[in-house]
């Protein structure tokens, strides 16, 4: 059945701007300070009858955070309504995993939520959607959230990065994470390495060099420009020049010259071209080799 792929866009930051502004949207004011019931309006909903979300694209949670977040509901308890749609007799959670889990750790019975009925397309993206803006999810937990999307629904690169309120380039730098080794992403997901080091790495195909050189980048050792340049430098080597042979009758001449000037003669090049090196280590050197000279001089003027 063929998906319509319109209907949320942009407008759907509005849903999620900010879990103060949703709430208090979602409740009004008399003048005596009493609240009064508006549209979307929250209820409590039982912990018992809620069921986190399998498709959630946040799939690690930080402990310590969590911790503090519990402690919090504990003495203020939930601001923030979390989004949830009807899942037979029970809920599924949209956006607000975190504020589940942290009422569960502070021992709430239940928690304020907001009921709305949308699509399973329209969950994924508003899932994926509520962790970007709230910056909740690591590199490789956005892309493999947005290649969910992009394979479910058919989007193109230009209409998930519409949707989402990203630029294009930005999807397909973030998608290109996904084509480096396990090992590599790893290293991403868990913070280790940065996705600017991590792309500079697609451009590697073998996956033991890619961690080898992904070991230089780890906790950001290195800046992502020198890392370029160190995968570029991988990439081509320097070509050594190819040592060019040389025929019996030059290395015969190049002994015969050690035997002359009593030091060592050396050869580059060969039989056509080249340039042949005389070495001294002294001033005695240096005499026996001009006093060799001026007597060939001298030999050839009386010829």
């Amino acid at each position: 059945m063929a998906v319509k792929k319109g209907g949320l866009g942009r407008g759907l930051s509005a849903l999620l701007s900010g879990a103060e502004e949703e709430y208090e949207g979602a409740y009004g004011e008399t003048e005596s300070g009493e609240k009064t019931e508006a549209g979307n309006t929250p209820v409590e909903i039982s912990l018992s009858l809620i069921d986190p979300n399998v498709n959630q694209p946040r799939k690690t949670f930080d402990e310590a955070a969590m911790n503090e977040l519990a402690n919090s509901i504990r003495i203020h308890g939930v601001i923030s309504p979390i989004i949830l749609v009807p899942n037979g007799n029970r809920y599924m959670i949209i956006a607000g995993e975190r504020r589940y889990r942290a009422a569960k750790k502070a021992g709430l019975m239940s928690i304020p939520g907001i009921v709305r009925n949308y699509t399973q397309q329209q969950v994924k993206e508003i899932s994926l959607i509520e962790n970007l803006q709230r910056e909740d999810l690591n590199p490789i937990e956005t892309a493999n959230a947005i290649k969910q999307l992009m394979e479910e629904y058919k989007y193109t690169q230009e209409e998930v990065a519409d949707r989402i309120g990203k630029s294009r380039p930005a999807i397909a730098n973030t998608l290109r994470l996904l084509t480096l080794s396990q090992a590599v992403i790893d290293l991403v997901a868990e913070g280790r390495l940065s996705p600017g080091h991590a792309r500079c790495l697609v451009v590697v195909e073998n996956p033991e060099a890619q961690l080898k050189l992904a070991q230089n980048g780890i906790d950001n050792k290195v800046s992502v420009r020198e890392f370029e340049k160190m995968v570029k430098a991988f990439l081509t080597p320097k070509q050594e020049k190819p040592k060019q042979e040389q025929s019996i009758e030059l290395k015969d001449l190049i002994g015969r010259m050690q035997r002359t000037f009593a030091t060592k003669v050396s050869a580059l090049g060969n039989d056509r071209r080249g340039r042949i090196y005389i070495d001294y280590y002294n001033r005695d050197d240096l005499d026996r080799i001009v006093e060799l000279i001026e007597r060939l001089e001298k030999d050839k003027a009386q010829d």
